[in-house]
This record gives C-alpha cells, sequence and structure tokens, in this order.
C-alpha cells in the first residue's frame, strides 16, 4: 500500500531544503526517479539512506525513523474514470460520490485537467506545440494527486477515502504518438509503469459515439471540440493507453444509459470490496497465439511477472506479485479465498519495494517461484490476460475477469482455445508452481 503520508513528509524536508530532486539524489549517489518514488510514497529509503538523509535535512533519525514506521488507519483507494467524450462521465461522477458517501467514504474528486485548462485559455492550439499542450496537462494532474492523497491521509472523521480522478495521468498519452509521450515523461522525470499503475483501478466509458449515436453531442462541455468520429477515435486510444493497468474495467453502451451508471458502481463496488472482495474469473487453455499479430490488432500490452507464493496457515492462497518491464516495477500482495468454482474472496494491497523484499523471506518452499510474460488487451469491451509461461512452447493460459458469474464471454477467434481450465486446479498458478 502506498504510504502517502511518509512521502510528503520526505517531499517537505526536501523543499525546505531547497534541493532538487536531482541534487538530492546527486548527494546519496542515486538516481532521481528513487528520490521521486520515495516522495510518491511507492518506496522508503533503507536504513543508510536514512542516515544520509537525517544529516542533509538536519532532521533528526528517530523522527525519519518513526515516521517511516507510523501506521496509518485510514483505507484510502484512488480511481480513474476515463472514456472517450462524450461517455457519461459527468452523470457518473455524480452517482458515485451519492452511493459511496452513504456507505460512508469520504469522496474526494480531481477535476478533468484539460478542460480547466481550455476553460482557462490554455488548449492545444494556444501552446506551441501538442507536447508542450500535454506536459502542462499531465504536470498538472500530477500535482493535484499529489495534493489530493495528502488531503486524504489528513481528512478527519472517516476512516475510508475514494479518490476519484475524472481522468488520470495516462489520458495524455491518447493525445501524442509514442515517442512524444516518452518525451513528456523524460520531461518530468516519470515512467509510464509509474503512472499508468499509479491508481488501484480504472473504469473506461465507452464514449456514445461507439454503440449510442444518436446520443452524442458537444452540448454539455465547452472544451469539447471532437465529431463523433474523432470521438470514438479517441476512445479507442484512451483505452489503448490504459491497457496493461492490473485492474482495468470497460463500461459499454450495450444497456441504456442508467444500467451503463449501475454497471459502473457495481464494479467499483466489487474493487473496493462492498460487500465483499469477490473476483470471478473464467480460464482456459489455449494454443500459442501469434502474438505480433495481438500486438497488431489488438494494441497487446506486455508485463513481465515474478510471483512468489507465502506460507499460509489456514489455507488461504497468499501471493506477492512483481509487476513491471524494463526494471520499472511495481509490488503487490494478495490474499484469496476460494468460494465456489468461478468466485473468489480476493484482497490485494499495493506494497512498496521494500516490503515486497521482506515478504519474499517468508516464501513457501514447496512452491517454485512463477515467472511469466502476460499480454493485456480489451476485446469486445472485456479485458483479457494472456500468460506464456517459460516451461511452455505450444501453449498458454488466457484469463477473463467478470462482473458476474453469467457474463458472456467473448474470445477472438484467432485464439484456439483447446479447454476451459477454470475448475481444472491443475492449471492454477498455485498447482503450476509445486516442486516435483
Amino acid at each position: 500500500m502506498r504510504d502517502y503520508n511518509y512521502g510528503n513528509y520526505l517531499l517537505s524536508l526536501r523543499e525546505k531544503s531547497g534541493l532538487s530532486q536531482k541534487e538530492l539524489a546527486a548527494k546519496l549517489g542515486i538516481t532521481n526517479k528513487a528520490v521521486s518514488k520515495w516522495e510518491n510514497g511507492n518506496a522508503k529509503p533503507g536504513l543508510e539512506q536514512l542516515i544520509a538523509l537525517a544529516e542533509i535535512y538536519g532532521e533528526p533519525l528517530e523522527n525519519l525513523a518513526k515516521m517511516q514506521i507510523k501506521k496509518q488507519g485510514k483505507q484510502i483507494t484512488k480511481i480513474v474514470v476515463t472514456g472517450g467524450p462524450c461517455a457519461g462521465k459527468s452523470t457518473a461522477l455524480n452517482w458515485i460520490r451519492e452511493t459511496f458517501s452513504k456507505k460512508g467514504y469520504a469522496v474526494l474528486f480531481i477535476s478533468e485537467g484539460p478542460t480547466d485548462l481550455i476553460n482557462g485559455g490554455v488548449a492545444p492550439w494556444t501552446c506551441k506545440s501538442t507536447i508542450d499542450f500535454q506536459t502542462t496537462v499531465l504536470k498538472l494532474q500530477y500535482e493535484r494527486e499529489k495534493i489530493f492523497e495528502n488531503a486524504a491521509m489528513n481528512i478527519a472523521g472517516y476512516d475510508k477515502v475514494l479518490i476519484v480522478c475524472d481522468r488520470g495521468l495516462m489520458d495524455s498519452k491518447a493525445y501524442v504518438n509514442e515517442y512524444e509521450f516518452m518525451q513528456i515523461l523524460k520531461r518530468l522525470n516519470l515512467s509510464e509503469t509509474e503512472i499508468r499503475d499509479n491508481y488501484d483501478g480504472v473504469f473506461h466509458l465507452v464514449t456514445a459515439a461507439i454503440g449510442a449515436e444518436e446520443f452524442y453531442s458537444s452540448e454539455n462541455n465547452k472544451a469539447r471540440y471532437e465529431t463523433a468520429t474523432e470521438a470514438a477515435a479517441v476512445d479507442r486510444r484512451t483505452l489503448n493507453a490504459w491497457t496493461g493497468h492490473p485492474h482495468l474495467r470497460v463500461i459499454d453502451n450495450n444497456t441504456d444509459f442508467n444500467s451503463k451508471m449501475k454497471n459502473l458502481l457495481s464494479e467499483i463496488s466489487a474493487l473496493l470490496g462492498e460487500p465483499e472482495p469477490y473476483e470471478i474469473e473464467r480460464k482456459y487453455l489455449i494454443e500459442m497465439p501469434n502474438i505480433a499479430k495481438l500486438e497488431k490488432i489488438f494494441g497487446a500490452k506486455k508485463l513481465d511477472i515474478i510471483q512468489t507464493y507465502l506460507k499460509s496457515t489456514n489455507g488461504d492462497e497468499i501471493r506477492v506479485r512483481q509487476r513491471g518491464q524494463d526494471g520499472d516495477y511495481v509490488y503487490y500482495q494478495t490474499t484469496k479465498k476460494t468460494i465456489n468454482n468461478l468466485k473468489r474472496i480476493e484482497v490485494e494491497k499495493r506494497l512498496s519495494k521494500d516490503e515486497y523484499l521482506n515478504l519474499i523471506m517468508q516464501a513457501d518452499t514447496n512452491k517454485k517461484q512463477i515467472r511469466k510474460t502476460r499480454y493485456c488487451f480489451v476485446y469486445n469491451n472485456q479485458y483479457l490476460e494472456l500468460d506464456i509461461y517459460p516451461f511452455w512452447q505450444d501453449k498458454a493460459i488466457l484469463e477473463i475477469e467478470l462482473s458476474s458469474e453469467n457474463q458472456q464471454v467473448n474470445i477472438p477467434k484467432d485464439i484456439k482455445v483447446i479447454k476451459e481450465v477454470t475448475q481444472d486446479i491443475t492449471y492454477k498458478n498455485f498447482s503450476l508452481a509445486d516442486i516435483i
């Protein structure tokens, strides 16, 4: 779980010292990306680094150590509601506020940065380039989120806080090409994995221009300038930008609008564990697909995963996972309890790198560490995850998370299913990790 409070504490000390992230990193002999992760609450300094920080900041070491281990009682969840233009986000935000306020949450909203900038006179057509505008958008969003995360830690009278972002950091990628987006991230000293997986859940509302064309309009948003055709293209690019997030859900227009909103609330409730954090999934053994084709046609995103099972005394499945690519990773702990053949209670929390490394010491030595390559993609508004294991050359596993046990499953015709293995324990990761 991200420790926003400690991250903001380190940020305040650095700002008070007058040092930039780059200057502090140079003094410590580390990268400024590492400093950024500390201040985001995604990682914590080790003992040697704490000693050095105490000397640099003139802060007692015991203060730095105490703040690092201090436990916070709040459950803070940060989500993104995104999608194409005219997807129903404004209405959705009202439904979210009303629904989850009644469930005892403090609901905080971060408004849509591009709309605020355009209404304030800063627009793509007033900036020198699209890159300049999207850099401004991403920087504004990044700073706003830090402010709201700090506010969430200090909000009084609530144990549960839901931060709702009207669009998130990855939305900028829908308006530039891959190279330009990498240049934006470089300017801001950020990485794609870091900003994409900085949210607990991402909920993509499909634009009315896809499936509900008669309702597409720009009348309710003065900053909206896209035609229906352009809106559909933006929708697809936005969805592609977020593909690869561990909890991406697509809310389509296959129902009436009220049902669309109810589907969204149901998906958010499932993420929050209201009333219980159920995971419903179907799993298939498939022939090894043409990966290049999946990447080209469906925009499949590659991730490397290392999964380690921990010792458990009550029969629960407990694992820690490293997830990312090219040395840029995020870390999770997941606990699963089986309810029936399709449904399991799943509780997941984000870990810092140090927390992850400490938990690795509790590994179940009767289980092998699972290493796999995952390709994530969207097909017919369902989020598919395809896992390739090093010990199989001719087959792979396809998983689809569902919102209900009766939901219809759609699989691309190019993927050849050998058999469904949802109820076959021999194809669960837990079983594949058995030492023979």
